[in-house]
């Protein structure tokens, strides 16, 4: 009787990413490195970060790689809402700014890694693998003890220093900055006309602003909307 022969195990599936970018040409550079890999494929793309967060809920995506600067919605306020709707999901942050405050803002938003788009073809496929064994992925100079040290507050819910503004107030600045009225804000944020007028009275307050133009310069040097 012949021996039968081994079958080798199948190839496990690809991991399903969602890439959200406001940028077609970063989209579609980016999608080239990644579905160039046999493990990764771009299944889903946004352009903005409401339009992410809708498809991250419908599409059955493994990791969201995400811009900070987007339309209607920021990478860091769409990470903070996919972390809330699907907790298992994993949540890169792409991005052009090197900087320390936005580095901490996306973990604390429930981001695995922060790559920047400088150095995308180098970091960007092994960000993905990390992301995926859930571990912690760094652009080079961030020191990984640190990073470690505060995953490890925020998991024994220790206090970490406290926002200027809230997630609410900071959807709000940004509609605001994009030049949206309180009655199209209220009916994307689904609250009334009154509770968007209470928050960017808040706003003016908190920050020491005076009128829209200022809220819409504080906006920008936020990284909440671009130029």
């Amino acid at each position: 009787m012949r021996g039968r022969t081994a079958q080798a195990p199948a190839a496990p599936a690809p991991v399903r990413i969602l890439l959200a970018d406001d940028h077609a040409l970063v989209r579609r550079g980016v999608r080239l490195i990644l579905d160039d890999e046999p493990d990764l494929t771009v299944v889903a793309e946004a352009d903005d970060g409401a339009r992410a967060v809708e498809l991250a809920r419908t599409e059955g995506v493994d990791l969201a790689i995400l811009d900070i600067a987007m339309p209607r919605m920021t990478g860091l306020q769409a990470a903070r809402e996919l972390s809330r709707r699907r907790p298992e999901l994993r949540i890169l942050i792409l991005t052009m700014y090197d900087n320390e405050q936005y580095f901490f803002e996306a973990l604390r938003a429930g981001a695995s890694g922060y790559v920047l788009k400088s150095v995308a073809d180098r970091d960007l496929v092994e960000a993905c693998r990390a992301a995926m064994r859930d571990e912690p992925f760094v652009y080079p100079g961030a020191v990984t003890a640190l990073v470690r040290d505060y995953l490890d507050r925020l998991r024994q819910g220790d206090p970490l220093p406290a926002r200027t503004i809230t997630d609410r107030e900071e959807e709000i600045l940004k509609l605001v900055a994009e030049g949206h009225t309180s009655k199209e804000i209220a009916e994307l944020l689904f609250i009334s006309a009154k509770t968007v007028e209470r928050h960017r009275a808040n706003l003016l307050q908190k920050l020491g602003l005076k009128d829209r133009l200022e809220l819409t310069r504080y906006a920008i040097r936020a990284g909440l909307i671009e130029p």
